[in-house]
């Protein structure tokens, strides 16, 4: 029997989290001029000329006041002063099993109505006052003509208000760290028995105790030269004739928070190994340089160093280090930047603009990186660095005039082995970082 973890002190945590929410809310609905907030949790859809419904999941901002991830149709509100109201949609529906009835834990913060069916709490959208909503435009159509829907200014304040974590957020992505952490091992092992990427795939389910609609994103799960796909999405069922390296990226959920982590293993290629310890070890002194003050974007370009030593150290790449940083070259085997700030997004929010909401654009070099902020105690992030022998990028280095300074020997030896990522979730702490990942486990 699986035992799921669940987030210790929960209650405490919580109760604290709800009256931060609660505070800084009510802060900024009076600043842009509103009497109350209608956070929608998002509906669910029918794929086009079907009546299939692909998994539901709530909208993030629902999210970050609920632990009701698969919750459709439902409304909360808040007002300045006043007890949130959640109307919770339970349909009296015999196809499919309802969602969650509340739990005390979590539901002694709200006023609960329960309903059947959305139209219940639909009147209050008329009401008049001055009411800002935030929801998908589609679901409304003209049923939130009195509210203004995604006010920019607001859903900006609110963006911002989830880029600092809660001690109760931080310990959600803990929790979801130690179960994604047991999928990793379990699937290590199949890796080690000789399993193809769907056997690997559904050892790693088992042991999370997941299903694929409530990991809270698709994980990569790839053999040999599949490395190299950096979001490769596919999952063979049978395994290749020689399995020599395999990348996994995959997380799990609690209480709508995600955990997200990657790891790389080989079999039998003492050189490709001796890459992985190197790239591990970088990726180590990165995670503990996640503090308060630095930049994101300055970490990145050390990242982007760190690759260009481990490809000197191994006689990949001949070149100084600075000229070859001059050069790009380290974009060829590094092309994604170095993580992401995490919460009830995988790609959590407000990444690429200050704390005033003024855009803060990737530098030209490296357009792919997601988080381009100096960091603040309480950011969760992840740091991702990665070595990846990518036929697309490789064949565009072969016609530049460094060529030259390049081992292909090396190089072709090691592309069927196809890449290295090595990924952990980090809390910001104003004198040090807080890797949730390693947290009795490597």
């Amino acid at each position: 029997m699986i035992e799921i973890p669940q987030p210790r002190n929960r209650e405490t945590l919580y109760r604290r989290h709800v009256g931060h929410l609660l505070e800084c809310t009510e802060d900024l609905l009076a600043r842009a001029g509103y009497d109350r907030l209608l956070l929608h949790s998002g509906c669910s859809h029918a794929r086009f000329q079907d009546d299939y419904h692909p998994p539901f999941r709530a909208h993030p901002h629902f999210v970050a006041w609920l632990p009701l991830p698969r919750n459709a149709d439902c409304l909360l509100e808040i007002r300045p002063a006043a007890r949130p109201k959640l109307w919770l949609t339970l349909p009296d529906d015999f196809w499919h099993a309802p969602p969650e009835s509340p739990a005390a834990w979590w539901a002694d913060h709200f006023e609960i109505e329960i309903v059947t069916d959305p139209a219940a709490w639909q009147p209050t959208l008329e009401e008049a006052t001055a009411t800002a909503l935030i929801a998908d435009p589609v679901d409304f159509g003209t049923l939130g003509r009195h509210a203004d829907l995604n006010p920019a200014a607001l859903l900006a304040g609110l963006d911002e208000l989830r880029t600092v974590k809660t001690d109760w957020q931080i310990e959600c992505i803990r929790t979801a760290n130690r179960i994604a952490r047991a999928g990793h091992d379990a699937a290590g092992a199949a890796f080690a028995d000789g399993a193809s990427e769907l056997e690997i795939h559904l050892a790693y389910l088992a042991a999370a105790g997941h299903d694929p609609d409530t990991l809270p994103y698709n994980s990569i799960v790839a053999l040999n030269e599949h490395c190299a796909v950096l979001h490769y999405q596919y999952r063979e069922a049978a395994p290749p004739g020689d399995s020599r390296s395999f990348l996994i990226d995959a997380g799990a959920d609690c209480c709508g928070y995600a955990a997200d982590i990657t790891r790389t293993h080989v079999r039998d290629s003492a050189g490709f190994a001796d890459l992985i310890d190197a790239m591990n070890g970088l990726q180590q002194r990165l995670a503990g340089r996640m503090q308060e003050g630095r930049s994101y974007v300055d970490l990145h370009t050390e990242a982007h160093r760190g690759v260009a030593e481990v490809l000197r150290s191994s006689s990949i790449v001949s070149m100084e280090i600075d000229a070859m940083l001059e050069a790009g070259v380290t974009s060829t085997f590094f092309p994604h930047g170095l993580g992401h700030f995490l919460g009830v997004q995988v790609h959590d929010v407000a990444g690429r603009v200050a704390p005033d909401g003024s855009p803060l654009p990737p530098p030209d070099r490296h357009p792919m990186l997601r988080l381009t902020r100096v960091l603040e105690a309480g950011n969760v992030l992840t740091v991702e660095p990665g070595l990846y022998f990518i036929p697309s990028l490789l064949e565009k280095l072969r016609q530049t005039p460094i060529s030259g300074q390049v081992d292909w020997k090396a190089v072709d030896a090691l592309a069927p082995y196809g890449g290295i990522r090595i990924e952990d979730d980090v809390v910001v702490r104003r004198d040090s970082a807080d890797n949730l990942t390693r947290e009795g486990w490597s």
